[in-house]
């Protein structure tokens, strides 16, 4: 067995542990950066050349591709598709993820909790959009923002509606949400493998900070989550079409609420939270799928 972890970055935290949890198990790993990657495409017949060398003899390929690469990452992993090669994370369900506004509406469709949402694009329909919404507070987010990035919150309504003008003005794609004050700036990240749930933390925010991403200074700690919790991420991931992913819910008084849906999620955090092996949770989960799809061939 042979495994390729499109990373752009050896030397991150989940890119180590992955390697280390995969030839730990004899699982032959290497990485590769998406980026490095050229392609032919042709009827039945399709390479991957990666610096200067065909790619071959891959049994599976393990995605962690980063927003700012999203779309060459993803062409190459759909050619790892079209020629064969298993993937937990599949092109399509990075690509649903990456984009909030379909994430949500494909959850919604699902009839899963979500904060109340509002999007729209003409500067002309902004009162009536916020009437749609309710009173402030209000989150407004970038549609392709991670991390936190492009995560606001507008106290008031004219700090809404400014927020909007300003967002409309850089020509930005974004949606507008209510803030879910009982979830008192804490959140879990329910990371989801092969449709189950292997260890969850609780997020919370630094002071004066309403974002409990731990890259922006939040503190995080191992829970225990309801059956609810747990069946609605795994039932976000299952809308993204993701074998593999990090779902981040809230708290409120109507039941667990989606946030986000992450792709690529990050091990540090949930590993150092829990003191669980993640990272070999998802390799043991890789393994069992290409055993099983070399069964099926013989």
């Amino acid at each position: 067995m042979r495994l390729a972890l499109l990373s752009r970055n050896r030397k991150l935290y989940s890119t180590r542990r992955l390697i280390e949890a995969a030839r730990a198990r004899g699982l032959r790993t290497r990485v590769v950066d998406p980026l490095r990657c050229y392609m032919s495409i042709g009827p039945g017949e399709g390479q991957i050349h990666y610096k200067g060398k065909r790619l071959e003899e891959i049994s599976a390929v393990l995605p962690r591709i980063g927003a700012s690469v999203t779309a060459y990452g993803t062409a190459v992993l759909r050619q790892f598709e079209m020629m064969g090669v298993y993937t937990p994370n599949p092109s399509d369900g990075i690509l649903r993820a990456r984009d909030k506004l379909r994430a949500s509406q494909l959850m919604a469709q699902r009839g899963l909790g979500l904060p109340f949402t509002v999007f729209g694009d003409s500067p002309d329909d902004t009162a009536d959009l916020l009437d749609m919404l309710g009173d402030a507070p209000h989150v407004i987010k970038l549609i392709e923002g991670t991390q936190g990035q492009g995560v606001l919150l507008a106290e008031s309504r004219s700090a809404a509606e400014s927020l909007v003008e300003a967002f409309r003005g850089l020509e930005a794609q974004f949606l507008v949400q209510e803030f879910i004050k009982e979830a008192k700036g804490s959140d879990i990240r329910a990371f989801v493998v092969g449709g189950k749930v292997v260890a969850a933390m609780q997020r919370t925010a630094k002071p004066g900070e309403f974002r409990s991403n731990l890259h922006r200074g939040g503190s995080a700690r191992q829970i225990s989550i309801s059956r609810a919790e747990r069946e609605t991420a795994v039932a976000a991931a299952d809308a993204m079409g993701l074998g593999i992913a990090g779902v981040d819910l809230l708290r409120s008084t109507r039941g667990p609420l989606v946030l986000e849906v992450n792709s690529s999620p990050g091990l540090e955090g949930i590993e150092k939270a829990t003191g669980l092996d993640v990272a070999g949770m998802v390799i043991d989960h890789i393994i069992r799928q290409i055993t099983r799809r070399t069964r099926r061939r013989t």
